[in-house]
Protein backbone atom coordinates (compact mmCIF):
# COMPACT_ATOMS: atom_id res chain seq x y z
CA UNK A 1 0.00 0.00 0.00
CA UNK A 2 1.36 3.49 -0.80
CA UNK A 3 2.91 5.15 2.25
CA UNK A 4 4.62 8.40 1.22
CA UNK A 5 1.59 10.55 2.12
CA UNK A 6 1.69 9.09 5.62
CA UNK A 7 5.41 9.83 5.98
CA UNK A 8 4.90 13.38 4.77
CA UNK A 9 2.17 13.89 7.36
CA UNK A 10 4.60 13.15 10.23
CA UNK A 11 6.01 16.57 11.27
CA UNK A 12 8.99 14.98 12.97
CA UNK A 13 10.19 13.02 9.93
CA UNK A 14 12.81 14.13 7.40
CA UNK A 15 12.77 12.59 3.94
CA UNK A 16 15.16 12.14 1.02
CA UNK A 17 14.46 12.06 -2.70
CA UNK A 18 16.26 11.78 -6.01
CA UNK A 19 15.32 13.61 -9.20
CA UNK A 20 15.71 11.04 -11.98
CA UNK A 21 16.54 12.64 -15.31
CA UNK A 22 18.33 9.55 -16.65
CA UNK A 23 15.83 7.26 -18.46
CA UNK A 24 16.99 4.07 -16.76
CA UNK A 25 15.16 1.51 -14.65
CA UNK A 26 18.57 0.34 -13.39
CA UNK A 27 19.50 3.78 -12.04
CA UNK A 28 16.06 4.17 -10.49
CA UNK A 29 16.23 0.73 -8.91
CA UNK A 30 19.63 1.51 -7.35
CA UNK A 31 18.36 4.80 -5.93
CA UNK A 32 15.21 3.17 -4.58
CA UNK A 33 17.25 0.38 -2.96
CA UNK A 34 19.58 2.93 -1.35
CA UNK A 35 16.84 4.00 1.05
CA UNK A 36 15.39 7.03 -0.72
CA UNK A 37 11.90 7.92 0.44
CA UNK A 38 10.89 8.76 -3.11
CA UNK A 39 12.16 9.31 -6.62
CA UNK A 40 10.92 12.10 -8.86
CA UNK A 41 10.90 10.72 -12.39
CA UNK A 42 11.48 13.78 -14.54
CA UNK A 43 9.34 14.08 -17.66
CA UNK A 44 9.72 17.86 -17.73
CA UNK A 45 13.48 18.31 -18.14
CA UNK A 46 14.82 14.77 -18.39
CA UNK A 47 15.08 12.38 -21.34
CA UNK A 48 12.34 10.12 -19.98
CA UNK A 49 9.62 8.93 -22.37
CA UNK A 50 6.50 7.03 -21.34
CA UNK A 51 8.03 3.59 -21.84
CA UNK A 52 11.02 4.51 -19.68
CA UNK A 53 8.71 6.10 -17.13
CA UNK A 54 6.72 2.90 -16.69
CA UNK A 55 9.91 0.84 -16.31
CA UNK A 56 11.26 3.32 -13.74
CA UNK A 57 8.03 3.22 -11.73
CA UNK A 58 8.14 -0.59 -11.77
CA UNK A 59 11.81 -0.53 -10.68
CA UNK A 60 10.82 0.80 -7.25
CA UNK A 61 8.88 -2.40 -6.46
CA UNK A 62 10.06 -4.24 -3.38
CA UNK A 63 11.33 -1.06 -1.70
CA UNK A 64 9.81 1.66 0.49
CA UNK A 65 10.66 4.22 -2.20
CA UNK A 66 7.64 5.96 -3.74
CA UNK A 67 7.63 6.68 -7.49
CA UNK A 68 6.48 10.23 -8.22
CA UNK A 69 6.48 11.74 -11.71
CA UNK A 70 7.19 15.35 -12.61
CA UNK A 71 4.97 16.09 -15.58
CA UNK A 72 5.89 18.67 -18.23
CA UNK A 73 2.94 20.89 -17.35
CA UNK A 74 -0.12 21.09 -15.14
CA UNK A 75 -2.22 19.11 -17.61
CA UNK A 76 -4.91 16.57 -16.74
CA UNK A 77 -4.07 14.31 -19.70
CA UNK A 78 -0.41 14.03 -18.72
CA UNK A 79 -1.29 13.37 -15.09
CA UNK A 80 -3.83 10.68 -15.96
CA UNK A 81 -1.40 8.77 -18.12
CA UNK A 82 1.42 8.45 -15.59
CA UNK A 83 -0.94 7.71 -12.70
CA UNK A 84 -2.37 4.92 -14.83
CA UNK A 85 1.18 3.56 -15.11
CA UNK A 86 1.29 3.25 -11.32
CA UNK A 87 2.84 6.52 -10.13
CA UNK A 88 2.25 7.23 -6.43
CA UNK A 89 1.98 10.94 -7.01
CA UNK A 90 2.63 13.89 -9.27
CA UNK A 91 5.07 16.79 -9.10
CA UNK A 92 3.49 19.82 -10.76
CA UNK A 93 5.72 22.51 -12.31
CA UNK A 94 5.10 26.23 -12.77
CA UNK A 95 2.25 26.63 -10.28
CA UNK A 96 1.36 30.32 -10.27
CA UNK A 97 -1.80 30.75 -8.20
CA UNK A 98 -4.52 29.00 -6.23
CA UNK A 99 -6.46 28.06 -9.35
CA UNK A 100 -3.41 26.24 -10.73
CA UNK A 101 -3.17 24.40 -7.40
CA UNK A 102 -6.85 23.42 -7.50
CA UNK A 103 -6.48 22.09 -11.05
CA UNK A 104 -3.50 20.01 -9.91
CA UNK A 105 -5.33 18.52 -6.94
CA UNK A 106 -8.43 17.75 -9.03
CA UNK A 107 -6.39 15.87 -11.65
CA UNK A 108 -5.40 13.29 -9.01
CA UNK A 109 -8.99 12.46 -8.14
CA UNK A 110 -11.93 10.85 -9.90
CA UNK A 111 -15.31 12.55 -10.29
CA UNK A 112 -17.16 13.88 -8.42
CA UNK A 113 -14.12 14.96 -6.37
CA UNK A 114 -11.90 15.64 -9.37
CA UNK A 115 -11.32 15.33 -13.10
CA UNK A 116 -9.29 12.14 -13.59
CA UNK A 117 -10.55 9.70 -16.21
CA UNK A 118 -10.83 6.05 -15.19
CA UNK A 119 -8.41 3.56 -16.70
CA UNK A 120 -5.89 2.09 -14.21
CA UNK A 121 -5.35 -1.04 -16.31
CA UNK A 122 -1.61 -1.01 -15.55
CA UNK A 123 -1.75 0.66 -12.13
CA UNK A 124 -3.93 -2.08 -10.63
CA UNK A 125 -1.05 -4.54 -10.99
CA UNK A 126 1.48 -2.06 -9.59
CA UNK A 127 -0.58 -1.72 -6.40
CA UNK A 128 -1.99 -5.23 -6.20
CA UNK A 129 -5.63 -4.21 -6.46
CA UNK A 130 -8.45 -5.17 -8.75
CA UNK A 131 -9.36 -2.84 -11.60
CA UNK A 132 -12.49 -1.66 -9.83
CA UNK A 133 -10.84 -1.67 -6.40
CA UNK A 134 -8.01 0.67 -7.41
CA UNK A 135 -10.09 3.82 -6.95
CA UNK A 136 -11.23 3.02 -3.42
CA UNK A 137 -7.88 1.67 -2.22
CA UNK A 138 -5.36 4.03 -3.85
CA UNK A 139 -6.91 7.42 -4.65
CA UNK A 140 -6.56 8.91 -1.17
CA UNK A 141 -2.92 7.81 -0.95
CA UNK A 142 -1.75 9.71 -4.04
CA UNK A 143 0.66 12.58 -3.39
CA UNK A 144 0.30 16.11 -4.76
CA UNK A 145 3.58 18.02 -4.84
CA UNK A 146 3.73 21.60 -6.13
CA UNK A 147 6.88 23.32 -7.38
CA UNK A 148 7.11 26.95 -6.31
CA UNK A 149 9.30 28.46 -8.99
CA UNK A 150 7.73 31.68 -10.29
CA UNK A 151 7.39 35.24 -9.02
CA UNK A 152 3.61 34.85 -9.36
CA UNK A 153 3.65 31.84 -7.02
CA UNK A 154 5.55 33.83 -4.41
CA UNK A 155 3.01 36.66 -4.64
CA UNK A 156 0.13 34.16 -4.29
CA UNK A 157 1.75 31.75 -1.86
CA UNK A 158 -0.75 32.11 0.99
CA UNK A 159 -3.68 31.42 -1.35
CA UNK A 160 -1.84 28.44 -2.84
CA UNK A 161 -1.16 27.00 0.60
CA UNK A 162 -4.84 27.30 1.50
CA UNK A 163 -5.90 24.86 -1.26
CA UNK A 164 -6.97 21.54 0.23
CA UNK A 165 -5.19 18.43 -1.01
CA UNK A 166 -1.58 19.63 -1.26
CA UNK A 167 0.94 17.25 0.34
CA UNK A 168 4.29 18.94 -0.35
CA UNK A 169 5.69 22.25 -1.56
CA UNK A 170 9.14 22.35 -3.13
CA UNK A 171 11.15 25.52 -3.60
CA UNK A 172 12.61 25.10 -7.10
CA UNK A 173 15.64 27.31 -6.69
CA UNK A 174 16.97 27.15 -10.24
CA UNK A 175 13.70 28.22 -11.83
CA UNK A 176 12.81 30.69 -9.10
CA UNK A 177 16.10 32.59 -9.37
CA UNK A 178 15.61 32.66 -13.14
CA UNK A 179 12.07 34.00 -12.74
CA UNK A 180 13.41 36.68 -10.40
CA UNK A 181 16.05 37.73 -12.95
CA UNK A 182 18.98 36.51 -10.85
CA UNK A 183 19.46 33.05 -12.38
CA UNK A 184 21.73 30.81 -10.31
CA UNK A 185 22.41 33.49 -7.69
CA UNK A 186 21.20 31.62 -4.64
CA UNK A 187 22.63 34.19 -2.24
CA UNK A 188 20.96 37.15 -3.97
CA UNK A 189 18.73 39.20 -1.62
CA UNK A 190 15.74 38.92 -3.95
CA UNK A 191 15.92 35.13 -3.93
CA UNK A 192 16.53 34.91 -0.19
CA UNK A 193 13.53 37.15 0.45
CA UNK A 194 11.32 35.03 -1.84
CA UNK A 195 12.55 31.85 -0.19
CA UNK A 196 11.68 33.24 3.23
CA UNK A 197 8.18 34.24 2.10
CA UNK A 198 7.54 30.70 0.82
CA UNK A 199 8.95 29.06 3.93
CA UNK A 200 6.92 31.18 6.31
CA UNK A 201 3.70 30.58 4.36
CA UNK A 202 4.25 26.81 4.25
CA UNK A 203 4.99 26.66 7.96
CA UNK A 204 1.88 28.71 8.80
CA UNK A 205 -0.21 26.33 6.70
CA UNK A 206 1.41 23.22 8.17
CA UNK A 207 2.62 22.03 4.77
CA UNK A 208 5.85 20.03 4.38
CA UNK A 209 8.53 21.92 2.49
CA UNK A 210 11.37 20.61 0.34
CA UNK A 211 14.36 21.85 -1.60
CA UNK A 212 17.44 20.70 -3.50
CA UNK A 213 20.63 19.90 -1.59
CA UNK A 214 23.81 18.95 -3.42
CA UNK A 215 25.83 18.32 -0.25
CA UNK A 216 25.45 17.83 3.52
CA UNK A 217 26.03 21.52 4.27
CA UNK A 218 23.17 22.58 1.99
CA UNK A 219 20.92 19.91 3.50
CA UNK A 220 21.65 21.11 7.03
CA UNK A 221 20.85 24.69 6.02
CA UNK A 222 17.48 23.62 4.60
CA UNK A 223 16.60 21.63 7.71
CA UNK A 224 17.52 24.65 9.84
CA UNK A 225 15.04 26.73 7.80
CA UNK A 226 12.21 24.29 8.44
CA UNK A 227 12.44 22.10 5.34
CA UNK A 228 11.67 18.42 5.84
CA UNK A 229 12.50 17.05 2.38
CA UNK A 230 15.81 17.25 0.54
CA UNK A 231 16.33 16.30 -3.10
CA UNK A 232 19.36 15.54 -5.25
CA UNK A 233 19.85 14.94 -8.97
CA UNK A 234 20.98 11.61 -10.41
CA UNK A 235 22.93 13.12 -13.31
CA UNK A 236 24.68 15.70 -11.09
CA UNK A 237 25.67 13.01 -8.59
CA UNK A 238 27.11 10.91 -11.43
CA UNK A 239 29.08 13.81 -12.82
CA UNK A 240 30.32 14.84 -9.37
CA UNK A 241 31.56 11.36 -8.51
CA UNK A 242 33.19 10.91 -11.91
CA UNK A 243 34.99 14.24 -11.57
CA UNK A 244 36.21 13.26 -8.13
CA UNK A 245 37.59 9.98 -9.45
CA UNK A 246 39.42 11.82 -12.24
CA UNK A 247 41.06 14.02 -9.61
CA UNK A 248 42.62 10.93 -8.02
CA UNK A 249 44.85 10.63 -11.09
CA UNK A 250 46.04 14.24 -10.98
CA UNK A 251 49.72 14.90 -10.31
Amino acid sequence: MPSLKRRLSDPARRLTSAICTIPSAIVTQALAASGMDFVMIDMEHGAVDHGSCHAMIAATAGTECAPLVRVAENDTAQVKRVLDMGAEGIVFPLIRDAEDARVAVASLRYPPRGTRGFGPFIAQSRWGTSLTGYREEIEDHLVCCLLIETTEAVENIDAICAVDGIDLLVVAAFDLTTSLGVSGQFDHPDYLRAQQIIEEAALRAGLPLGGAALNATQAAALFERGHRVIAGFDVLWLKQQSSEMASWCAD
